[in-house]
């Protein structure tokens, strides 16, 4: 049926993506194998290309169909095992499960589904791993004791009841020698393969999840000692504000350098942070969903998380609280300085124009001195030429050529005078 031309282009496509991935099926018994593969540096940018090609190289080896480039799930039979694959922002998983389990509990035979050979080759670096054994429960909940005392480290091991007693599954979170995580799910009879599929995916995402927050943890360490080095320079810097020993441009300068490491620091962590923020909340929110209750008092998923996980998590809170302060005790501190030299530069300012301006008064008097001297040099070279031309004419009126001079002079220096500043009118009106 042809959509609708009044709905968006992309309505369909997105109701599809909500069923996109369902939950597995899972009868009982039976095991699972799980996978996540994380590219180590920079995997949200990732060649989702490798991904698929990983995929497919799987999928030849057990002769599967091979699936269409650019998906970003795909479900289909490898063998005896049903495999789901999903590639996310960060990640790719691989799950896989089969009817029955093996006499040997957690046999290492069951996690060579997916061979080491493959794994090597695959485009990142394995981030969780975990085999899950789904059992029946007995008639008496307290006979799996025994397995669990068996199968679990009892220091670390959590077990609860789950989904309103549904089942009962077990773990201690630890890796075993054949690098899986354990998990078994002793469920209740009657449960259906749907909802034991809902317990086996929350397990599977709570692990690989809280893997991918725990990330954060490395780069919250690397930081703090980053900062640690960095803080008691910037508390110099800004406790020696007041101190004037020390020229504010030059104190600026080295608060910039500062400023410049920590924005750096800020930026290289920024997506980490954010990334370990999001998977705790869903770490949470997978613990909650299990709706857990306390089976013969063993610790429970939740009371695990409380006392091992959300230390981790502070830290990483507390590395970035950390960053974001320093950058804004240093905002605050340039623009304090900034003000500073801004000050400074203007007083400067101020007591240049007053030199600039004696340097004027001082040129101008100058000048007129100048022009004073230009005045009486020109008009004792004026009063000679014109003695000469007056003494043949004063000499036949009688005069003596000292009268002559003597008369001439005023006459000869007003002139020269009107003569000067006409010609300096004259420059400045040009």
């Amino acid at each position: 049926m042809t959509a609708p031309t009044d709905d968006h282009p992309l309505r369909y496509a997105l109701v599809n993506e909500l069923h996109a991935r369902p939950f597995p099926q899972l009868g009982v018994p039976s095991h699972v194998i799980y996978l996540a593969i994380k590219e180590p540096h920079d995997a949200a940018n990732r060649d989702r290309a490798l991904d698929h090609a990983h995929l497919v190289d799987l999928l030849a080896r057990h002769g599967a169909p091979h699936p269409l480039p650019g998906i970003t799930h795909y479900a289909g039979q490898i063998g005896r095992h049903t495999l789901k694959w999903e590639s996310h922002t960060e990640f790719t998983t691989y799950l896989a499960h089969a009817p029955g389990v093996s006499a040997r509990p957690f046999d290492p035979a069951e996690a060579e589904l997916f061979p080491a050979d493959w794994i090597a080759a695959a485009p990142g670096k394995r981030i969780a791993a975990v085999a899950i054994r789904i059992e029946p429960l007995p008639d008496d909940p307290l006979a799996i004791a025994p397995q669990l005392e068996d199968w679990f480290v009892p220091e670390s091991l959590v077990c609860a009841w789950v989904l309103d007693g549904a089942a009962v599954i077990a773990t201690d979170f630890r890796i075993d020698p054949a690098g899986q995580m354990r998990f078994a799910a002793f469920v209740r009879p009657g449960t259906g393969p749907g909802r034991v599929g809902r317990i086996v995916q929350r397990i599977c995402e709570l692990e690989t999840y809280r893997a991918m927050s725990m990330l954060g943890l490395g780069r919250a360490r690397a930081l703090t000692a980053r900062l640690n080095a960095l803080d008691p320079e910037l508390s110099a810097l800004v406790a020696g504000m007041s101190d004037d020993t020390h020229p504010a441009e030059e104190t600026l300068d080295r608060l910039l350098a500062i400023s410049a490491d920590l924005e750096s620091l800020a930026v290289q962590n920024s997506f980490r942070f954010g990334a370990t923020g999001a998977y705790e909340a869903i770490v949470t929110q997978r613990v909650e969903v299990l709706r857990e209750s306390r089976f013969e008092g063993r610790q429970k998923f939740s009371e695990f998380m409380l006392r091992r996980y959300d230390p981790a998590m502070r830290t990483v809170k507390s590395a970035e609280a950390r960053l974001r302060t320093m950058l804004e005790r240093a905002a605050r501190a340039g623009e304090l300085l900034r003000t500073r030299v801004d000050v400074e530069r203007s007083a400067q300012n101020q007591e240049l124009l007053a030199s600039m301006d004696r340097r004027a008064d001082l040129q101008l008097r100058l000048q007129h001195t100048v022009e004073g001297l230009s005045v009486v040099a020109i008009s004792y070279y004026a009063v000679s030429l014109a003695g000469y031309l007056t003494y043949p004419l004063a000499k036949q009126m009688g005069i003596s050529k000292e009268m002559a001079v003597a008369g001439l002079t005023p006459l000869v220096i007003l002139g020269v005078w009107l003569m000067v500043r006409r010609i300096k009118k004259g420059m400045g009106g040009h």
